[in-house]
Parts: C-alpha cells; structure tokens; sequence
C-alpha cells in the first residue's frame, strides 16, 4: 500500500520534461521562477502543510504550560475526568495533525519534488547548452560547464525546499508565540522584538556576505573541476611529456585559489555564530527574567511562566536552526547565480522562425563571395571573399597548407560557424535558412580529429543512422575494414565485440581503429554530399588501400570535397582547388595543375612517401 502512495508522488513530474519556453532566462528571480513554476501546485501545497506543522509545534509550549496550570488547580485523582477535553484536543494535535501533516509534507518534498526538480533542472539546462554552438564549447572547459549544470539543480532544489522548511516555518511559530505572549503581558513582547530588530539586521548583513562569497567559490571550483578534468582527458599527453611537476603546480594553484575563497566563507559564519550566541543569550535571560518577576509580582500565572520560558528556549534554538539554514540557502543562491551565468546564455546559432527542413535533390554546393574571421575585429580573414561553385556529383580535392582555411570551408558548410558575408547554398537554399539538423543530415563528414562516444561500438557506428539494422552496421563495419577488429574486442566490463564501449573519446582503440569506425559511421549515414577531411591520415597504407575502394564506390553520385595532405589521395578527383590564405589560388584536374608547373606541382615535387611537407614547400 504504502509503496503504490510513493510511486504516485514519485511520478507526479517527468524528471526529462522540456518547458514551453526552452530558453531558461538571465536574472537571478526570473531563472528560479522558471523552474519552480513548473512545480507550482506541489509548492502551494508544501507552504499549507508546513504552516500546519509549524502551527502545532507551536502548541507545545503552550500544552505544557496548560498542563502545568492543570496539575497547580486540580486536586489528585479529578485530572483526567476534570480535562479530559483538554487532553483529547492535545492528543489529536499531537497524534493525528502534526504526523500527518509532515508525512504529506514528507511524500510531497521527498518524492514528487526532490528528485524530480533537481534532475529537470539538469535536464533542461544540459539540453539547452547541448544546443549551444561550437564556438561556446571551444571557449571553456567540458568539466567546468558539466560542474554547473550539475550543481544548479540540486542548489535550486536545496535553496527552495530550505526556505519553506526554515525560514516558512520559523515565521508562523514566531506569529503564533508573539499573540501567546502579547495575551500573556505585553511587556515580554519588549526583548522578543529587541532580538527580532538585532537578528534581522544580522540576518541582512550577514547573507548577502554568505551568498557573494559562495558564488566566488563555486567559481573557483567549477574552475578547479575544469583543470581536473582537462588532465585526465588529456592524460596521454601528459604522460607522454612527463610534466607531472607542471601539472601538479597548475592544479594546484586552483586549488589554493578554491581554498583562499573557502576561508573566506568560514570567516564570514565565525562572525555570524560569534554575534547570535551574545543574541541568543541576551533574550533567554531577559525574557525568563520577566517572566519570573511577573509571577513574582503576581501578573503571570504558574502556567504562564510554564508556557513563556519553553518559548524563549524554542526561539533560541530555532534562531540557531534558522541562521545555519540560512545560510546555506545563500549559499546555494550563490551557486545557483554562478550556474545561471552559464546556463542561461542565449543560444547564437540557432535556425530561423521560418526556417524549413533542407532536401537535397542534387547535391549542388556554392560557397558565394564568402569572408569569415574566428576572432571579430581582427584585421585580415581566414576566409576572404571566397567563391566556389562545386556542381552537383563533382568531386573536388583542397589542398593547402595547414591554415589556409581548408577545414573552415568545411565547417562553415556545416554552419558549425556562420559566414560574416557572402553565402552558402546547397541546391540554392542558403544554409542560414535552412534547420540545421536537416543541413548536418545531408552532409557527411570524417574529420581528422575523430572522436567517439563512451559507448559501445554499435552505438557509435549506429549514430550515422538511428534506425540502422544490425546487419547494414557490420556491413559497414566490413566495408572500413574493422569488422574484424571490433569482434576481437574485450572491455574491463566483459562487454565483447558490437558492445564494447570503447572508453572516453575512443581512447581504448588505436587511432587508425577510431578512424574506421568514423568511415563506417559515414558509409551508414550514406549522406548525399560527403565531405572526407584528412579521412584517412591515421591508418597504414595497407588498410587505406583496402578501404580506399569503399570510399570510391561511396562517392559514387555524391558531392565530394576531399582535404588531404598526401596529395595522392585526392590526385584522381574530379577538380583541385588550392588555397592560400583564404584564396583560391589555383584549380584543375591534377594532370592540368601539374602541366602549369605552379603552386601545386611545387608542393608535388616536394612529397616524400606520399606525404606534404607543407611549410618547406611554401618557403
């Protein structure tokens, strides 16, 4: 029965629910707000219950000193018959009211809120930064923005919940134990109100301090998570260097940095704990010496005191309770500012409001007086007024020396980067029009730099095309020549073959293995424009002849721009175009560019083994 109750509230969210508007909002209120709106009903509710609850713990100071007065007027053996609905209205508080509101409470906060609002979060932000371009991505650190996605949630979560357990609740008992004493003597209302005007001016210097330095440090360790991570994901290369010493100084000077802003933290509660402790023992004293000399004086009734004194004792320690929480509120606040930051950056490539999906029907690819610079403001371009016109099923072959702009035409094609004038179209839609899921559908690219999923092998060959048979992936897998290889896998977890996961970016095959399986994920995807960068610089020349076949076939009625530095492998393509700076300073078929004795049969000349030495053909 009880687990039927839990799955209810547990499934009263969908932890991986999208919000209607999918841009979480700059500005530290509207950011909360538009998550917590979508947990609305559960909070309203939260707020009733622990008002509920607040309101009976409330009752018990005052139980008792009803039971102090009880047992001062009634004579022995008439207790019970003289009170007893006294009694059953304490044990219904006591048994039925409280216990039942903090159970709802309890189901609400721990199970439809909790994990649900701290994943959603998550969710939502990791789904909007995942949409973020190339160029968001390429100026941080992978581990600092998983830091802040990670932490957001669960700040959000801890913020809010705290503020309704601590600062909700503290409220209604205060409410309720100033009218008791204000009934009471209106003189004990003197030092509660003394303490309340010191706390709360405590209270205000205090937290804004709290929530400044925590967002500083969470700062400092999401940057401190970020030189972590980058050495582990570089690991090879460090190894490789031996710079164990420099990286252990470079981690450690976060970490040093991380710790100067932890203290300044702790400094900041030393002072906040020191000041509350001379508070709280102030208005204990006061307020039970009032007490006392009312009852002294005749004023105050042996209950009253009986009532007063728990009081007193219950804010004391509440003020406490209320202050740690408090701070630790602020201090997820800052958290959650410092998250946003990130999070909450508007998205800078994103497709058009009337931007339709792209159908390829020839394959025609036109770069048209196109400029485009990394770095905006800087003199010169890496691409500088650049036209192309690639016909529908042409092959062509770039060629230029590393920095001649090469790969960022192909980037640009992708509009993994958006062109700063000019344009690009494919079959005469220019890419900015077009969606850009549809645009990346139709291009397929093996890049030089291949990196794989950390998961298994069938995953990553099966991310050229979803829907994929087992049976088209190992064909695929036999075209790039590594079916073979893949059945001979083995990972730490007994995972064998098509289910091997094959580590963090592919680290656990060769770099010719991950190469394969990039053209075997290419040849799934069977793109109508291919785009082959450097698609076979990292395997031997056995297997780059053996899978040089399969690529030929692949090309076979597609649009082809193949970059290679090892001139031989584009020498049968349909076109060469050779660039410099940004420029076309040459094109035609290999024999036609050899017969001019230019650029192109210098740098031919100059291979040895097949491979261009780039920077001495260029002197």
């Amino acid at each position: 029965m009880l687990d039927r109750v839990v799955s209810f509230f547990d499934h009263l969210y969908s932890p991986t629910a999208l919000a209607k508007n999918r841009q979480p909002p700059m500005g530290l209120k509207r950011f909360l707000i538009y998550f917590l709106d979508q947990f609305r009903m559960v909070f309203v509710i939260r707020f009733v219950l622990v008002a509920i609850g607040s309101i009976a713990d409330a009752m018990m100071p005052i139980f008792v000193g009803m039971i102090v007065g009880m047992l001062s007027d009634t004579p022995p053996g008439e207790i019970f018959s003289a009170h007893w609905p006294a009694f059953l209205m304490m044990i219904a508080v006591v048994v039925v009211v409280r216990p039942t509101a903090f159970l709802l409470d309890t189901l609400i906060r721990n199970h439809s809120i909790v994990p649900n609002l701290v994943n959603i979060v998550r969710w939502q932000s990791h789904w909007h930064v995942i949409r973020q371009s190339w160029t968001f991505f390429q100026n941080d650190f992978a581990g600092r923005i998983a830091n802040k996605i990670m932490q957001a949630g669960e700040s959000i979560e801890t913020a809010v919940n705290l503020g309704i357990d601590a600062a909700w609740y503290a409220l209604i008992f205060v409410v309720v134990a100033v009218f008791v004493l204000a009934g009471m003597d209106p003189v004990l209302l003197v030092p509660v109100a003394v303490w309340m005007l010191l706390y709360a001016i405590l209270f205000v210097i205090v937290m804004p301090l709290i929530a400044r330095h925590s967002e500083e440090l969470s700062e400092a360790k999401s940057v401190m998570t970020g030189r972590i991570v980058d050495s582990y994901t570089n690991i090879q290369t460090l190894k490789t260097f031996s710079t164990d010493g420099h990286e252990d100084a470079y981690v450690a000077e976060s970490v040093t940095e991380h710790t100067v802003e932890f203290r300044k933290l702790m400094k900041v509660f030393t002072y906040m704990w020191s000041t509350l402790f001379i508070l709280n023992a102030g208005l204990v004293v006061s307020i039970t010496w009032l007490a006392l000399a009312g009852w002294n004086n005749g004023t105050l009734t042996t209950a009253a005191v009986a009532t007063v004194v728990p009081f007193a004792l219950q804010i004391m320690n509440m003020s406490g309770w209320i202050l740690e929480i408090g701070s630790n509120i602020f201090r997820q606040i800052g958290n959650v500012r410092d998250s946003m930051d990130t999070i909450a950056q508007p998205l800078t490539m994103v497709d058009k409001p009337e931007a339709k999906p792209l159908v390829v029907e020839r394959g025609e690819l036109v770069y048209d007086n196109v400029s485009f610079n990394y770095w905006r403001g800087k003199t010169g371009s890496v691409i500088d007024e650049f036209s192309l016109r690639v016909e529908a099923g042409e092959k062509i072959g770039l060629v230029g020396r590393s920095g001649s702009g090469k790969s960022t035409l192909v980037n640009l094609a992708l509009r993994m980067f958006d062109v700063q004038s000019g344009s690009i179209r494919i079959d005469g839609h220019d890419v900015r029009d077009v969606t850009q899921e549809s645009l990346r559908h139709a291009i397929g690219l093996v890049s030089q730099d291949t990196s794989l999923l950390h998961r298994s092998v069938r995953e990553n060959i099966k991310y050229g095309r979803q829907g994929a048979s087992d049976e088209e992936m190992i064909r695929a897998a036999e075209h790039a020549n590594v079916h073979d290889v893949v059945m001979g896998l083995v990972d730490p977890k007994g995972r064998t073959g098509y289910d091997a996961h094959v580590g963090e970016r592919g680290v656990k095959l060769s770099g010719g293995q991950r190469q394969r399986i990039a053209i075997a994920r290419v040849l799934l995807k069977n793109a109508p424009i291919l785009v082959l960068d450097e698609a076979t610089s990292a395997l031997d020349s056995e297997v780059e002849a053996a899978i040089q076949e399969q690529l030929t076939s692949l090309m076979q009625g597609k649009t082809v721009i193949a970059i290679a530095h090892r001139l031989s492998t584009i020498a049968a393509m349909d076109r060469l175009v050779v660039l410099e700076k940004g420029r076309i300073v040459e094109e035609g078929t290999h024999a036609q560019l050899l017969a001019s004795g230019g650029h192109y049969a210098q740098l031919w000349e100059r291979q040895s083994g097949g491979f261009l030495d780039l920077e001495v053909a260029a002197q």
